[in-house]
Parts: structure tokens; sequence; C-alpha cells
């Protein structure tokens, strides 16, 4: 073929890419202005028929923040993009930090005019009497004393206003909640642990090994792929855990938690480490639950014997921008295509869209498992989707944000920890045709932890990088303990 009409062609390809990412671009933009209007709309639908349900309503997190602080002891407090919630007992100050996401989501018209009128404000005239003011408040503040620049947010001081009060508003389910055996199993329970799913020898374990699962996933996403799939030998010698985060599957699921890192850390640390006496441990993550395991590793750094991680999602925050935002923006970028991608951004910026579609699926999964059994015949599949509709609203909305978005600016620290501190293996598995979360994510982590090694894995995705590879992943896997049993003894 001459080179005239390969330049021809290879103009023409361009063009078609870039008419391509333009029409992309405007339909994303018109279908998440609807989505922005829709949202709004079913926020004041939902506010009604809570009211009418149940007698009052939670405050959600479309109202704008105010300065507020309540009587019994509990204020939440924001400082440059990081949240945190103050609570104060008679022996003890905490800060439970949360992610400044759950209330700072700009519709998508905003966000696009933002840099127009940024530009605007350069010629806009300061007014006077408004500078006269902050300088005449600024005298009045003594040498010597630190102002702070820590804000309180009301909105989310309503929401914790039943649990520090020590009322719980809705402490099993609400009426968009499913409230089948199932599901709310653990409120007849007098201890409130995980579900935990155990198989190994229960006196002569060699070593114990962890596993922790993704996002609006559960147990079944590791018990009904790997451990049927583990060699007789690894049956023998370890002990398995697999277990339902707070939140999802047979779990807990209480409706005032705010599904926070500590909360979910202690969870894991009284329903696993605590009751089996666990002294070292292997780890296994995949998805949300790598920022758990590494959390997990950072708080336990003598006790972790190798760290394997599945699709972290762990993106590098560009210096001076919100951590938190950039993450939300990363993982959900409000763009139709792909729909993995469609879905995290509806799943991400959406609050009472997500409740709508949590009340159509998560409230009815038995009817949904019913059919997926009958479609598919497939028992794997099947498990699969039980833990994929198995859990809250309130669950899925705040553990998204406040562990994949709100740790946006921990992970470099915990990283530089398992580099420096921690002596254990670390591998990390990836599918190439992951659309949710890019390959680039595990590169990222390796070059913070360069003894790291990571495995690319052909022709899977964020799911099928276990369901379409157990037995050959459960094999890896076994080899990566053989490793980090001999590396620590």
């Amino acid at each position: 073929m001459p080179s005239s009409e390969m330049a021809v062609m290879g103009k023409t390809i361009m063009i078609l890419r870039l008419t391509g990412r333009v029409l992309h671009d405007a339909v994303s933009f018109i279908v998440f202005s609807l989505l922005d209007i829709l949202d709004l709309i079913l926020c004041f639908a939902f506010k009604a028929v809570d009211f009418i349900i149940e007698a009052e309503w939670k405050p959600c997190y479309c109202t704008s923040a105010k300065e507020a602080i309540t009587s019994s002891g509990k204020i939440l407090v924001s400082e440059q993009g990081e949240s945190k919630i103050v609570f104060l007992t008679s022996t003890k100050l905490g800060l439970e930090e949360i992610s400044d996401t759950l209330y700072t989501r700009p519709s998508l018209v905003s966000e696009i005019s933002k840099s127009t009128v940024n530009e605007l404000k350069r010629f806009k005239v300061e007014d006077k009497s408004s500078t006269v003011t902050v300088q005449s408040s600024e005298k009045n503040i003594k040498k010597g004393t630190t102002r702070s620049t820590f804000t309180v947010n009301s909105t989310i001081v309503g929401m914790l206003r039943g649990k520090i009060g020590g009322q719980q508003l809705y402490p099993t389910s609400r009426w968009s909640d499913c409230d089948c055996k199932s599901c709310t199993s653990w409120t007849t329970s007098s201890k409130e642990t995980l579900f935990v799913r155990a198989e190994g020898p229960k006196d002569k374990a060699k070593e114990d090994v962890l596993f922790v699962h993704g996002f609006i996933s559960s147990s079944a996403f590791w018990t009904e792929t790997l451990f049927p799939n583990f060699s007789n030998s690894a049956k023998s010698t370890y002990r398995l855990f697999a277990i339902d985060l707070l939140g999802f599957g047979r779990s807990p699921k209480p409706a005032d938690s705010l599904y926070t890192l500590r909360e979910h850390l202690d969870m894991i640390e009284q329903s696993v480490l605590e009751p089996y006496k666990v002294k070292s441990f292997h780890i296994v993550a995949h998805s949300l639950g790598c920022i758990l395991a590494l959390a997990l590793a950072v708080k336990h750094p003598g006790s972790v014997k190798s760290l394997t991680l599945l699709a972290p999602p762990y993106y590098k925050v560009p210096k001076g921008v919100p951590a938190a935002q950039h993450v939300m923006k990363q993982v959900a970028p409000r763009r139709v295509w792909p729909l993995i991608t469609f879905g995290a951004s509806i799943a991400c910026w959406y609050e009472h869209i997500t409740r709508a579609v949590c009340l159509v699926i998560c409230k009815n999964h038995r009817l949904w498992e019913f059919l997926t059994k009958l479609v598919t015949r497939n028992r794997m599949k099947t498990f699969l989707i039980e833990g994929f509709f198995c859990h809250t609203h309130n669950a899925a909305w705040h553990t998204l944000h406040n562990i994949i978005c709100g740790t946006g600016s921990k992970l470099d620290g915990y990283l530089d920890s398992v580099r420096d501190h921690l002596k254990c293996d670390v591998n990390i598995f990836h599918g190439k045709n992951d659309e949710l979360i890019p390959v680039e994510c595990s590169y990222n982590v390796q070059q913070k932890v360069p003894r790291a090694q990571v495995k690319v894995i052909d022709n899977e995705d964020h799911i099928t990088i276990v369901v379409n590879r157990q037995k050959v992943f459960a094999r890896e896997l076994e080899e990566i303990w053989r490793g980090g049993d001999r590396v620590v003894n």
C-alpha cells in the first residue's frame, strides 16, 4: 500500500476516534445530567415515603453543610478535604475518619462550569466590607494561638443523632431493606460478629489464611471457587477463613453504622483473629478487600506471612489534589461506556438512585436468586449472585465512599509501611481486561513496594481473574504460602 494511502487511512482512523470520543462525551453529559435531576426527584420521593412509613426520615447527604454541634459529645469536623467524627467518652477522645465524598459530589453541569466560574472570579472586584470583617476578626485572635480550620457538618451530625444518643433509629432494617431471616439473623445473636466460613484442621493447623472479598460480594467468592480446589495437603495444613464483611452477605448490617475503616477492621479482629486465636496468617484479598488487607497488615506487621492482592484499587493522587475526590473520579468517571464503569459511576455519585436500585434487587434478592438458579443451573454463579444482592444500601454506600474513596490519602502510608516494616512476600494479580480497576493500579503498588510481584492475566477481567481460573489460582496460592512459610521461618 502506497504511503499516501496509509497516511489518509491513518488520518481517517484518527478522525473517527476523535468523533467517537466527542459523541461519547456528549452522550455521557446528557445521561448524567438527567441522572442528576432524577436523583434530586428521588430524594424528595424517599423522604415522603420514609415519613409515611417510619414517621420520620434520616437526613441524606444532599443537604448543604452548616455549622453544628450535638449536645451529646460527638461532632463531625472536616479539614482540607478530610473529615472525622469526634467522639468523647469518660476516658478518651477518638477520631473516626469518613470521606468527604459522601457529601461533596457536584453535579456534572456544575463541575464542567467550574473552570468558567473560576475564570470569571479573577475579574470580580473583592467586596471591601467582607475583607474588613475578616481582618477585624483576625485582630481579635490572641498571639500565640492557632486558629482551627475545622468546620462542622450538620448533615452527618443529624445522621448520627440516633446513634449518639444511644438510640438506634433503625437498628435492623428499614422498609427499603430486606427483612428475610438470612438478612436479619444477626439481630438474634447475643454477640455481633461477622459471618465466618472456616475450613481446615482445628487443632494442628500449620498456618492460617484470611480471605477478604471485594465490594458488594461475599465469602462465597472464595468458598465456591477456591475452597473446593485446594489440594488435600493444603486443606490439612492451613485453616481457611472466608468472611462476609460488615454489611454484606450474612454478616450484621446495622443501619446506623457509617462502615468506616475502623469499624471494618474491628469486626475482622473480633470475628476471626481473637476468637480463633490467630497469631500469624496469610492474607488473600480482592478489590476493595485489598485496602482492608493493607490496613490489617500495617496494624499487625509481625503476624502477616504473605500478602496476595487481586486488582488493588490504588490510584496515585497528584500533589495538592483532595485524595478522596480524585479517587472517586478515577473509580467513577461518569461515563456511559464501558458498562461496568457506568455502573460504578451510578453507585458512587447518586445516593438515591442507588437506594432505588437496592430496593429493587436487594430487597427482592430471593426472587433474583431463584431466577438465577432457574436460568443458569450453575451453583457457582448462583452463590456469586447471592453475594452480590445480599447487602443494604446504607452498607454499600458508606463502604464505597469511606473505604475506596476515603482511604485515598492513606494508601501511600500503608504501602510505605509494607515496604519498610513488613518482611512478607507481596504478590499481585490483575486481569488484563479489567475495565473497573486498570492494570496501572497494580503497577503503582509495585512502584511503592519494589519486591511485589505483579502477574497480569490475559483475557481475564475483574471477576474472572478468579472465577474462570479457580483451579490454577488455588495452586498459585499454595505455592505462595509455602514460600511465605520459608521466608518467615
